[in-house]
């Protein structure tokens, strides 16, 4: 796979299937170069048709995010206007030109259909007076100084967020055959002049300084359930509310306070108005290391637990599904789909080598055990759509990536070592085609609280590609592996995970003579920026290195990212002897390993800072380092910015490894 193949990776919304179950929409989009962003439209799938191919209903750069509605005549979706920002569209589900609904001034960043279709509940962020736009020819730069009082002001991807919250609105839905309330926005492409838009009739629900969402209608759509997250006055609180919102404008209420203990991650209602929740308890609310996520209930008395997170990994999304829930369990490398009653009953309804994705039910949710549409990835895959049914093996709807297989992917090997303490370390090695010996590739994965699994991933075929060899695992700390497994790294950065890797690439070595243990990389992004930049700091047997977005100096983190309230304190400790005992960058004058340092101008998770002191520190240590700089990204680059960006990045790590790699083979 060449660095420019990243073109041909396609990812799959969640689909949205009709009521019957005869078709299904969903949005697909790539990176493209020539635009310079990811492009996507909506396709129908036929599913009462097997073997009709998919048909394509829009022609906009980037429509995301469909939604039918309740009587599937309808399709709601996301297209961005003039200014970029994403406004809720309609679309005939058979297809024509769609009408514009809204023309929120930040845009609109999610939304759901009424139960009786008539009006969509939407989130959009509200700016202070004065900030964004809001007064025309007022430029950023002369607005006035923001007010800062508690511990959290930004957000990677955003930026500043306390002045512009999010807040939920309700619109009417304009029937598509009737009179649009609104024309559509041309194209941002077409050579014409926007069409005039008059503000939206949405009318706000909240005005909470706060976070809102997710959200779901209840089941009688008189109100709507969403989650807040208040901004905090005094220490950092990942705990949420829950509160109903009535969309008549009466007055709210407080279902859960911060007291209650949860962090709802999402929420499902089921069709007899039960209320189902995927949360967790963060400890002392700042406890955000391997999260005990599981399912609870709402009940009358309060949440009711329905899984064991200690037994059961699992992860979002919460699917309604008659009376039950659908939710997705990581377990070594995979993702598989379970059915959750509400009796806690626990069934496998998808398994074996995918990773699920997204995921829906036909009909709602309102049937038990109904046919569901999940979008996977898989070993030759980065996405394709699946029908999954009771009893019946899964069948392939749509999977757009042909061209990708004819790219000469490699199949990753997998293994497991035991390693010198005697723990399991798993992992997979990707080798070229023929005898080697190989230059080989450590490769440290973020998080750390995440996992590499057996989807394509473009970065370790691109290395494959040019020749290398990579090693990469799951370490201690990663997910996928039991909560246990996960939380061995809390405040113990740098020890078990860095004994982990070490003895995944070493047994990697053992198991296979072509790997090359004399020309060896080491390379990771954010946690595995960090691990990588405290593994050359104590053992010198790498060539070079790649310390990418990382986490590298726990102190200055605090003040500078978006989750430095909590992270670092959890990871690493906050006392002043924690944080010396764990930073890389303490430990920056001990490398000797050639490093390219790596990071995004834009990142508010790991900002420039920690990059840039960081290479300043190697350089003043006296190691052989270059940095490099993408403007405009964020913390996302590898996985959602500019294609051009990413190719260029791609190219760069490449030019990098064939330098300090020699091509030659090792004397052994």
């Amino acid at each position: 796979m060449d660095p420019l193949d990243i073109q041909l990776l396609t990812s799959l919304s969640r689909p949205a299937p009709a009521p019957d179950g005869s078709f299904a929409v969903l949005a697909a989009s790539r990176p493209d170069l020539r635009a310079d962003r990811a492009v996507g439209q909506l396709w129908r799938i036929e599913l009462d048709a097997p073997g009709t191919p998919p048909r394509r209903l829009t022609r906009g750069i980037a429509d995301t995010a469909p939604r039918l509605s309740p009587d599937g005549t309808t399709i709601a979706f996301l297209r961005p206007d003039e200014r970029g920002r994403r406004q809720l569209h309609l679309l005939d589900a058979r297809g024509g030109e769609p009408l514009r609904l809204t023309d929120q001034l930040l845009g609109v960043a999610s939304f759901a259909w009424t139960p009786d279709g008539t009006q969509l509940v939407l989130t959009s962020r509200v700016p202070e007076p004065g900030r964004y736009g809001s007064v025309e020819g007022l430029e950023p730069a002369a607005e006035s100084p923001r007010r800062i009082t508690g511990p959290r002001w930004h957000a990677n991807g955003t930026g500043y967020v306390l002045d512009r919250p999010t807040q939920v609105h309700v619109v009417e839905a304009t029937p598509v055959d009737g009179e649009p309330l609104y024309p559509a926005a041309p194209h941002p492409t077409e050579d014409v002049e926007p069409t005039p838009v008059v503000p939206a009739p949405t009318r706000r629900l909240t005005v909470a300084l706060a976070e809102h969402g997710p959200l779901a209608p209840t089941a009688d759509g008189a109100a709507v359930l969403v989650v807040r997250e208040a901004y905090e006055s005094e220490r950092r609180d990942l705990r949420t509310e829950l509160v109903s919102v009535p969309l008549d404008g009466g007055e709210e209420t407080v279902l859960l306070t911060r007291e209650d203990g949860l962090r709802i991650r999402d929420l499902a209602v089921l069709g007899d108005g039960t209320l189902v929740l995927l949360a967790s308890r963060p400890g002392d609310g700042r406890d955000s290391v391997a999260p005990d996520v599981a399912v609870w209930l709402l009940e009358a008395e309060g949440p009711r637990r329905l899984t064991d997170p200690e037994q059961l990994e699992i992860t979002g999304p919460l699917v309604a599904d008659g009376e039950s829930v659908l939710v997705t369990a990581p377990r070594r490398g995979r993702v598989h789909l379970l059915r959750i009653g509400v009796d806690g009953a626990v069934s496998t309804a998808l398994d074996g080598e995918v990773e699920v994705q997204q995921v829906a039910v036909a009909g709602g949710g309102a049937h038990a055990g109904g046919t569901a549409l999940a979008t996977v990835g898989t070993p030759d895959s980065a996405g394709a759509l699946l029908e999954v049914r009771a009893g019946e093996a899964p069948r392939v709807l749509w999977d757009p990536h042909e061209e990708l297989r004819s790219c000469g992917l490699v199949a990753p090997r997998e293994l497991e070592v035991v390693g010198r303490s005697g723990h399991p370390v798993h992992g997979w090695v990707a080798a070229p085609a023929g005898d080697g010996p190989f230059p080989t590739l450590l490769m440290i994965h973020g998080g750390p609280h995440a996992a590499f699994g057996i989807s394509v991933f473009d970065e370790v075929q691109t290395l494959v590609a040019a020749g290398y060899a990579v090693v990469h695992g799951n370490p201690r700390g990663s997910a996928g592996y039991g909560r246990a497994h996960g939380r061995a790294v809390r405040r113990a950065f740098g020890t078990v995970d860095h004994e982990d890797v070490i003895d995944l690439l070493e047994g990697a070595l053992a198991a296979d003579p072509r790997l090359d243990g004399e020309r060896l990389g080491i390379m990771g992004g954010s946690y595995g920026g960090y691990l990588t930049a405290w593994i050359i700091a104590h053992d010198h047997r790498f060539r070079g290195a790649i310390v990418e977005r990382g986490f590298l100096d726990p102190l200055s983190f605090q003040g500078t990212s978006d989750i430095g309230s909590y992270f670092g304190d959890e990871y690493i400790g906050s006392s002043a002897e924690d944080i010396a005992r764990r930073s890389a960058f303490a430990v920056a004058d001990r490398v000797r390993t050639p490093t390219l340092v790596i990071h995004s101008e834009q990142d508010l998770r790991c900002p420039l800072e920690q990059g840039t002191r960081y290479y300043t520190a190697l350089r003043r240590a006296g190691v052989e380092t270059e940095m490099l700089i993408f403007p405009g990204e964020d913390h996302e680059l590898t996985r959602s910015g500019r294609p051009r960006h990413r190719v260029e990045r791609l190219d760069a790590v490449l030019a990098w490894w064939e330098r300090v790699l020699s091509p030659s083979p090792s004397p052994s």
